[in-house]
Parts: C-alpha cells; sequence; structure tokens
C-alpha cells in the first residue's frame, strides 16, 4: 500500500502538508491581523500581538494578548472568525468544501492530507465523511447561533445578539474561547453569564460536541447503538463523559465555598457554574469563573484536564481522551499480570500503545520543560506558570491573567506550545522526520531490565 501511494504522489507526505498548511494560515492572519484596518484605533498592531492572535485562533486555543471586543475592530474580529473555522476544521477541510461547491474533483493527494487531518490512516471513504463533517459542522453551528442569538438579542440588541449568537457559537464549536463580551470590562470572557442556562448550556453542547471528533459524529450516525459503535467511538464517548462529571464534582468540592468562585452563587448556580467550568477546561477557554482566583487545588487538577484536552481528530488539542484511556487501561492491564490490552472484546494493538507513550512523555515534557523555564524567566511561581503553558499546549485558551504581562520569549514559547497542541506532536513528528517504513532486518534477542 505505501509503495503503491508512493508512486501515485511522487512520495509526498501528507503530514508534512498538514504541518506547513497550518503554518501559512497562520502567517497569512497575522499579516491580516497586523493591519490598520484589524484595529479598533486605526494603528498598525505589533507583530507580536498579532502573531500570537492569530496562532491562537488557527490552534482554537483562546489566549490573548489583547482583548478580543476592545482592540480589534469589525474586519480584526473577522479575520479571528475565519481562523477559528478554518483552524477548527482543517484548512484542507475548507478546501474540500471550495472543491464541492464547484465540483472539482478532489486529487488522490488532497485525500490523503484530509485523512491525515482528521487523525484516519486510510483515505477511504474521506470525502464523504468530509460532507457530513460540513453538514454537521454547519447543523451544530446553527443552531448553536439561533440560540445564543435569541439570548443576547435580550441585552445588547437584535443586530449585536446575532452578531454575537454567530461568533460565539462557531468559537465554542470549534473549542476556541474567544468572545466579544470584554467591551466594558477586558478579559471578561462570559463571566456575566456563568449561571445562565440558555448561555451555559448551550455553550457546553457546542464544545462537547465539537470536541469528540468527526470521526465518532460519523459512527455514532451510522450505527445508531452503542453496541455497534467502534471501539475509538465506546472509547471516546466514556472517556469524555467521565472526565467531565470527574471535573463537575472536583470543582464544586474544591470552590464550594470559595467567595471569589462559587462561593457568592446560589446552589443552582454553582451547579451550572462548576459544570461549565468542566466542559471549558477540555481546551474551550471560556473564563467563566474567574481563574486567577481558583484554589491550589483546582488549578492543579485543572491543569491536568487542559493537557488531556479533547478526542482524536476533533476541533480539541491536548494529549486526547483516547490517548489516556489507552495509557490506563494498559496500566491496568500490567498490574493484573496480563500481557494484551484488551476493551470491548478487542485487542489495542501495540502501535496504538507506543502512540500514547510517545504522547504523554512529550506532552509532559513540553507542558513542565515549559512551564519552569517560564517561571525562572518570568521571576513567577511555577503554578500559574504551568497552568497557562498547559492551557496553550492544550489549546484551552484559559488564563490565570498573567500571559499579557509575560515577557516576549514567553510569548513565543507559548506561540509554539500552542502549535504544538494543535497540530499534534505526533503528526508534527510524522511529517518532519519519518521516512519509509519498513519490517526490520534483524531482530535483537530480549533484554532483561529492572523497571519501578
Amino acid at each position: 500500500m505505501h509503495d503503491w501511494f508512493k508512486r501515485k504522489t511522487g512520495g509526498f507526505r501528507p503530514a508534512l502538508m498538514m504541518v506547513a498548511g497550518f503554518l501559512a494560515v497562520i502567517l497569512f492572519g497575522a499579516v491580516l491581523l497586523s493591519t490598520p484596518l484589524a484595529s479598533r484605533t486605526g494603528a498598525w498592531t505589533s507583530p507580536m500581538i498579532a502573531l500570537f492572535t492569530a496562532t491562537s485562533a488557527t490552534c482554537v486555543t483562546g489566549l490573548v494578548l489583547v482583548d478580543t471586543a476592545q482592540y480589534w475592530s469589525g474586519f480584526g474580529q473577522l479575520v479571528i472568525l475565519l481562523l477559528i473555522q478554518v483552524g477548527g476544521l482543517g484548512f484542507m477541510t475548507m478546501a474540500t468544501l471550495f472543491s464541492l461547491l464547484t465540483r472539482r474533483t478532489i486529487t488522490l493527494r488532497e485525500r490523503m492530507v484530509l485523512s491525515t487531518g482528521l487523525n484516519l490512516n486510510d483515505p477511504a471513504g474521506i470525502v464523504r465523511l468530509t460532507r457530513r463533517v460540513l453538514l454537521g459542522t454547519l447543523l451544530f453551528e446553527g443552531a448553536g447561533a439561533v440560540i445564543l442569538a435569541c439570548r443576547f438579542s435580550f441585552d445588547f440588541g437584535l443586530i449585536k445578539g446575532i452578531k454575537l449568537g454567530i461568533f460565539h457559537s462557531v468559537s465554542a464549536f470549534c473549542n476556541a474561547g474567544f468572545d466579544l463580551l470584554g467591551e466594558e470590562k477586558a478579559f471578561a470572557s462570559v463571566s456575566a453569564y456563568v449561571d445562565d442556562p440558555f448561555v451555559c448550556l448551550t455553550l457546553m453542547a457546542l464544545i462537547v460536541i465539537g470536541g469528540l471528533g468527526f470521526f465518532v459524529w460519523s459512527d455514532v450516525y451510522e450505527k445508531r447503538k452503542f453496541r455497534r459503535f467502534r471501539l475509538h467511538t465506546k472509547l471516546a464517548l466514556i472517556t469524555t463523559a467521565a472526565l467531565i462529571l470527574l471535573g463537575w464534582v472536583l470543582t464544586l468540592w474544591f470552590e464550594w465555598g470559595n467567595p471569589a468562585t462559587l462561593g457568592a452563587l446560589d446552589t443552582p448556580g454553582k451547579l451550572i457554574a462548576a459544570g461549565f467550568q468542566s466542559v471549558t477546561l477540555r481546551t474551550a477557554g471560556f473564563g467563566g469563573l474567574d481563574q486567577g482566583a481558583l484554589t491550589d487545588s483546582s488549578l492543579g487538577m485543572a491543569v491536568v484536564m487542559m493537557l488531556i484536552g479533547g478526542s482524536p481528530g476533533s476541533t480539541a488539542g491536548g494529549l486526547k481522551t483516547v490517548t489516556i484511556a489507552v495509557l490506563l487501561m494498559t496500566a491496568w492491564t500490567a498490574i493484573c499480570g496480563k500481557t494484551e490490552v484488551v476493551a470491548f472484546g478487542r485487542r489495542i494493538a501495540p502501535r496504538a500503545i507506543m502512540n500514547a507513550i510517545t504522547m504523554l512523555v512529550v506532552g509532559t515534557v513540553f507542558a513542565f520543560g515549559g512551564s519552569i523555564l517560564m517561571s525562572h524567566i518570568e521571576g513567577l511561581p511555577l503554578l500559574p506558570c504551568l497552568y497557562e503553558v498547559a492551557s496553550a499546549f492544550g489549546t484551552a485558551g484559559l488564563s490565570t491573567g498573567i500571559t499579557p504581562g509575560l515577557s516576549v520569549f514567553s510569548h513565543c514559547l507559548l506561540i509554539a506550545l500552542m502549535y504544538f497542541g494543535r497540530v499534534g506532536v505526533l503528526t508534527l513528528g510524522v511529517g518532519v522526520l519519518m521516512r519509509r517504513q519498513s519490517p526490520p532486518k534483524i531482530t535483537y534477542p530480549d533484554g532483561q531490565v529492572m523497571v519501578g
């Protein structure tokens, strides 16, 4: 199969194309955001602010150096919205939309890039899946926009309510976390609606659906019953539900009496706000609660949740839910003294386990290495730095408030982490480093090592 692809594509590597494509979108967006048209003042925007914002939008993160509503003009906000949409769905998915509209034939090379962008190994059926992705995106974002527009219209009027509904629906579905609610108070995010069921539940639904992954949608649509779902879908659904429930319970426990967060709300408000906090930690980035006022226990829990992120092949970043599920099952298998990792009557391939371990090791090195470096350079405590780094790598976008005041070096570090977190460490490694795989010519004897 590899030789056939190689003959047809001239040695083309789709992962490298995806890596370069995301970088090109970021740079193009940064150029547009740096122009006077993009700022409210009509002045040129500094390259760092433009590049940071373009990276955050394309990598659907949500970390910002300036408030989106106060700093950017209508044109600038439109550019950010388009970058979010392209970054969330993938630039090749958007290119496929153009091809479908113009009835242009989608080439084998394009199908391979599409399958890589959606974390699929086989390009067969990729165009059909892409159609479902585009249709599902239109359906979910449209429904979310209508609900949010109706709610925001009560506070901002019909025209602005529609604008806010569309922007926040796209931002939530793509797990981006950008908002336009900071006109009166910068960086306020959705804190004014922290206990509003219409806003919170709508955003939560969009975040979860966008973070489940396009393959999961397709499988659920086709099979309809849980027992018929593929193993990937089962693991993604179960792990997502477990993480949301765990985050909700822990947030209630850690923040119930904190007057700066949940303590000021009534019981229904606390339940809604804690649930929203649990969901938004999963790479969404909307700040319902003041992240800088969270207890250390909540900050530590949030770091773990942000690093895990959403599911493979979704609009989310991070290590991914299925990765964590595979790691936990591998650990449990070892504890039980078994040699094969099995779930729902299916064996997990050794290659998948190696990929999961690689993701965990690389992600941990990035997170702790970056936070230690940032803490040393900025002279700040380690935990807030770890929070910002985990937010960037997990493309969560939440902040304790220290990001705008960091040095240029730390801003560049966060840009790199956002990029790696969205594109994917394994995809980047495959695209840049991987050569033709072939069976080993030499098999070495086993060596005994002591572990633990």
